[in-house]
């Protein structure tokens, strides 16, 4: 695999983080300004926030748990040489999921839908995981 097709999927998340990220600065501003909370109701902690702001910052925070395996998986997979179709296939199935994780948390934040896509993509990424480390030691 060319580091290009490794490395692709990981640029599509870094790019749906800072998206996320745009969104929760544009959302939390506008409450700002339009005086939906004041700046020294949430200098020290969140609770203070609009709903939106709130679900939108939730979905950002989502962003660095999880997918912090998947961003050490491809760390130690690329230069050990054991990135392969199957880690690429399954990093693209990943990325997928925490799109449409992401989207729903921060749009209807419907549970049913929001905790399938968690759900699965959690278990993309332990399937990755038990690929990788089986690819390592029982060289497979």
């Amino acid at each position: 695999m060319s580091v290009q097709m490794v490395l692709a999927p990981v640029f599509a998340l870094v790019f749906l983080i800072f998206a996320v990220m745009l969104g929760m600065f544009r959302v939390r501003t506008k409450a700002v300004m339009t005086k939906e909370v004041r700046v020294s109701q949430i200098a020290l902690g969140q609770d203070a926030w609009p709903k939106k702001a709130t679900q939108i910052s939730n979905t950002y925070m989502n962003l660095f748990e999880m997918p912090v395996l998947f961003f050490a998986l491809i760390a130690f997979a690329l230069p050990l040489r054991q990135a392969d179709l199957v880690i690429v296939l399954l990093s693209w199935v990943y990325v997928a999921l925490r799109y449409l994780h992401a989207g729903v948390y921060a749009t209807s934040n419907d549970m049913r839908y929001r905790f399938g896509f968690f759900a699965a993509s959690a278990m993309v990424l332990l399937a990755m995981w038990v690929y990788f480390a089986l690819k390592l030691f029982l060289a497979i």
